[in-house]
């Protein structure tokens, strides 16, 4: 038969176990929930930075065949309108010229060399390329000249709002395809890649339709 003394260290020992197993168990679920935060948050990846420069308009902006000026950005909003939804849109001002000296041939600048960066993880939108001369779409830029203001515009939800808005800019480069590959060895405009990023903090314009 067991004493007194021999019970109560059973006791006491029992009590130490099932401490020690709760402490265990809470620590086991604290990891858990730390894993699935992470990869909640883009899982285990290196989080890296920009490999571009980000800079703040007004800057000046030299990216393949181009040198643009940043100036200015605006967030235009259309109001709803008995046969037509509010739509808004955000609208990108900047000076223009075409430094081409490769070539030296007219051209537009394309709606794949600016982005917007909206972040969060969501995707890039395109512009709609640049407007020059008040509504000229897809204007040419003559080699050699001085530069042309223009303009370009993106597509944003009818709510959006933003005190600062990121312009991705893309650069082309003037070279070959592989020739290893058989491909075509003679150098072009082609193989875009980031070229920096530019920060514009956006006024608010309402087009209610007249001529501002």
């Amino acid at each position: 038969m067991e004493s007194l003394d021999e019970v109560i260290d059973a006791m006491i020992a029992d009590r130490v176990i099932h401490r020690h197993r709760r402490i265990w168990l809470i620590l086991i679920a604290l990891v858990v929930v730390a894993a699935l935060v992470i990869l909640a948050t883009g899982g285990w990846k290196e989080k890296k930075g920009r490999t571009v420069p980000t800079l703040d308009a007004p800057t000046t902006v030299t990216a393949g065949r181009f040198e643009f000026t940043f100036t200015k950005a605006e967030i235009v909003r259309k109001p709803k309108k008995e046969y037509s939804e509010a739509e808004t849109t955000l609208r990108v001002y900047f000076d223009v010229k075409n430094i081409d000296s490769e070539e030296q041939k007219s051209e537009s600048v394309g709606n794949d060399l600016l982005r917007f960066v909206p972040g969060g993880g969501a995707d890039l939108i395109e512009s709609n390329g640049s407007t020059c001369h008040g509504d000229q779409t897809s204007w040419k830029l003559v080699y050699g000249l001085p530069p042309e203001s223009c303009s370009t515009k993106f597509e944003v939800e009818p709510d959006f709002a933003a005190d600062v808005v990121e312009i991705g800019v893309l650069q082309e480069h003037y070279e070959g395809d592989y020739a290893t590959l058989g491909a075509n060895e003679d150098p072009y405009w082609h193989n875009e890649d980031p070229a920096a990023v530019v920060r514009l903090k956006p006024t608010v314009v309402v087009d209610d339709g007249k001529t501002r």
